[in-house]
This record gives structure tokens, C-alpha cells and sequence, in this order.
């Protein structure tokens, strides 16, 4: 609903008692009118114009420009015929017009369309109609009319702001959405094609030769498609050949030199129903890697589950870049009664302070894209705790209320 869609509503409203405020007036003052059939014929025509345009002012749509400037006629209609209807004593002594206050409602609607110019320009005209009706600058009328100008200009401004607001508002989600599908592409491509080219790099520089060459092109498309996939970040310096080599400051978010892919989200439920965690962690143990679980299923949606396997398969695969193949590693998963959590600990030599920071500024974004990203898309986090010399340990979070969200998300948006 537009941020303008309560002001119509009251707008209608306000006409609606506005006109039963004037009908009282023309009942109470009916015995005081010098030709009181011309007031009850002008309270008939706004009653009835009222009536058949009540759903003209729901809406900014309905309300077109041909319609306000016909409420307005009415309106300034009224309050030059109350002369020709009340007498003139009562009118120097400040009696309402016909319409009263209903006159507001026709500049108001001005406001509301078209902001504070429209609403001024309308405000004007009615300014003038009773100036007219009293026949001089009366102090009661000057009041009136302040107050009518300052109402009408300062909603016509409201309205103005608010749909800027409204416009900010919606080009920020939409480029929040095109940064998370961007990201989610990243991470992707993080996971797949730039682990193999470190791959072929790492390999084609060890067997030396024609492999060689062949690495050293797909260290530059590695470099390309890191610079791609991160714009604007500063692309790592390289060797003097153009290729990554041993002496290649070490990437703690990327995995150059991963000697295995993260391990794939495992057999999801075709539904999106519910699978057990566990299930997806487990292909993880093996001989330096321990996998401690709870003893019930762990249960979260199925895009949820694979979403934080991926998560942890990428922790993993720093373990083996930058703690060595001979480090041992330790996955332990808890199921609290409002998050799922799962600790990632190795025993390596830590990370140095900072190094984070740094290596998603030189375009390295497996930290940023595969762990924070994903789980941030989950609505948890990742905290990693790491001293040097005292190996690393990833705490990835994720609410249960958060994983319901995702799973409605998910199901909206298929």
C-alpha cells in the first residue's frame, strides 16, 4: 500500500462529516436566511455531489485532475452564493459559509495530489471566494484563510516527502535484491570454477612444462574472474610471471590449491520439506576430521540445510588450504531449542589479525561470499575466534524463527 493510501482514506472521511457538519449549520441557521430554499437547494447539490463522488477520493488514481477542479467549483460555488442567501449582518459577523469547513476537503485533496504548489494554488482561489463573500479583509477571515494556506501547503509537503521516501525506498530493495542474487552467483562461482583454476595453477606449477603455461593462463582467468565477481576490490598482487606461485600471500578467503570442492548440499527433500542436518554433515568425517552430532535428527528446511552445509564444506576447505593437509579438524553440531549451530575448530596456526579484512579488500571473498554471505542470507552469523599459533574456530548461527522465514521466502517466490 502507498505511504499516501491513509491520507486519501481520511481525506474521505473528513468530507463525509464535514458535509453532515454543514447540513447541522443549514438546519440550525434555516429560520435566519434571508432565502432559505437557495441554501437547501445548495446543501442538496453537495450532498448529492458528494455522494456520487465518495470513491474519487480513495485514491489518487480516481481522483483525477478534472474532478478536484470541479470539487473545488462547488466549493467556491457555496461560499459565493451565501450572500445571496444569508443576510448581511450575519455575514459581517463572521457566520460560516454555506460549505464551511467542507471547503477544506477540495484544497486538501489539491495537497494530496499534486503537494504543496497545488495545494497553495488551491488554497488561493478559496482565499479569494471569501474574501469576495465578506467584501473586505475581515480579521476572523485573514485567521481562516492563514490557517486554511498553512494546512494545505504543509500536507502538500508531507505528501511530497513522503513519496520521495516511498521511491528511495523501493529502488533500495531492489538493489538490495540484485546484490544478493549477485552474490549468491558469486558464490557459486567461488565454490566451482575458481577452485579449479587455483586447482590447474597449484598443479600445472608443479608438474612444470607445457602444464606449466597452462597454469599460468589459468591463474590470470582466476585473477579476471575474481576482479569480476568482486568489483571494485583491489585484485592481489601476483608473481612476477603473472601467476600465483607458493610465494603468493595466502588467501584466507578463497581457496587456491583446495584439493577437493566444498562438499555438495547432499539428497534435499524434492518438496523443500524438512532434512536432518546431520545427513548433509556427515560425508565431512573422515580420518582427520571428527563430526560430533546430537543424537535425534536436526532438522531445518532443505534450501536451509544446504545452504549451511555449503557453509561449513567451505570452512573446511580453508582448513586444508591454510592449516595444511596434516591439520585435523573438528565439526561439532548443537540443536538449541531457538538456532542451530555448528562449530568448525581446527588445530592450524590461526589466523593473524586483520587478515580477514584484508583478504576480502584484495577480492579473496570465500570468507565474505560462501560462509558470512550465506549465512547472513539465512539470517544467522559467522564469528570466527582465532589466535596465531592456536588454530581457528567458526561459529555459524542459524535461528530457527530465521529458517522458517527462508523457507516462506523460498516458497513465495517459487
Amino acid at each position: 500500500m502507498s505511504v499516501e493510501q491513509p491520507l486519501w482514506q481520511a481525506l474521505t472521511v473528513y468530507r463525509v462529516l464535514t458535509l453532515l457538519y454543514a447540513l447541522g449549520l443549514c438546519v440550525y441557521s434555516y429560520d435566519d436566511y434571508d432565502h432559505p430554499l437557495g441554501a437547501v437547494v445548495y446543501m442538496a447539490v453537495l450532498t448529492l455531489w458528494t455522494a456520487l463522488t465518495f470513491r474519487m477520493v480513495c485514491s489518487a488514481e480516481r481522483c483525477t485532475r478534472r474532478f478536484l477542479v470541479g470539487d473545488l467549483g462547488i466549493a467556491v460555488a457555496g461560499i459565493l452564493l451565501t450572500p445571496l442567501v444569508d443576510n448581511h449582518d450575519r455575514i459581517a459577523d463572521g457566520t460560516p459559509t454555506l460549505p464551511s469547513i467542507w471547503t477544506m476537503g477540495a484544497v486538501l485533496g489539491f495537497a494530496i495530489k499534486g503537494g504543496w504548489r497545488w495545494g497553495a494554488w488551491a488554497s488561493a482561489v478559496v482565499c479569494a471566494a471569501n474574501v469576495i463573500e465578506r467584501g473586505r479583509f475581515a480579521q476572523d477571515t485573514i485567521h481562516m484563510l492563514m490557517l486554511v494556506w498553512v494546512a494545505s501547503v504543509a500536507i502538500g509537503y508531507v505528501v511530497e516527502v513522503a513519496r520521495a521516501s516511498e521511491r528511495t525506498l523501493a529502488r533500495a530493495l531492489r538493489i538490495e535484491a540484485a546484490t544478493r542474487e549477485r552474490e549468491r552467483l558469486a558464490r557459486d562461482i567461488h565454490d566451482s570454477v575458481l577452485q579449479v583454476l587455483a586447482m590447474v595453477q597449484r598443479r600445472g606449477a608443479e608438474i612444470g612444462g607445457e602444464a606449466a603455461e597452462l597454469g599460468r593462463m589459468a591463474g590470470e582467468q582466476e585473477v579476471a574472474l575474481r576482479t569480476l565477481v568482486s568489483t571494485g576490490l583491489v585484485t592481489p598482487p601476483r608473481g612476477a610471471d603473472g601467476a600465483g606461485g607458493p610465494d603468493t600471500a595466502p588467501d584466507l578467503g578463497g581457496l587456491p590449491g583446495a584439493s577437493a570442492p566444498p562438499c555438495p548440499p547432499g539428497p534435499e527433500r524434492s518438496d523443500g520439506g524438512p532434512c536432518d542436518l546431520r545427513a548433509l554433515l556427515a560425508p565431512h568425517a573422515g580420518s582427520r576430521v571428527t563430526f560430533s552430532e546430537p543424537g535425534a535428527p536436526v532438522l531445518l528446511p532443505a534450501g536451509v540445510a544446504g545452504e549451511l552445509a555449503a557453509a561449513v564444506g567451505a570452512a573446511l576447505d580453508n582448513v586444508r588450504v591454510h592449516a595444511g593437509e596434516d591439520a585435523s579438524a573438528w565439526i561439532l553440531l548443537e540443536d538449541e531449542p531457538d538456532a542451530v549451530m555448528v562449530t568448525v575448530r581446527d588445530d592450524g596456526p590461526g589466523i593473524p589479525e586483520g587478515r580477514l579484512a584484508d583478504a576480502e579488500a584484495e577480492g579473496r571473498l570465500g570468507v565474505a561470499l560462501s560462509i558470512r554471505g550465506r549465512l547472513r542470507d539465512l539470517g544467522g552469523t559467522a564469528e570466527w575466534i582465532s589466535a596465531p599459533g592456536q588454530g581457528t574456530e567458526v561459529e555459524l548461527t542459524v535461528p530457527k524463527a530465521s529458517a522458517k522465514k527462508a523457507k516462506q521466502k523460498g516458497e513465495a517466490a517459487r
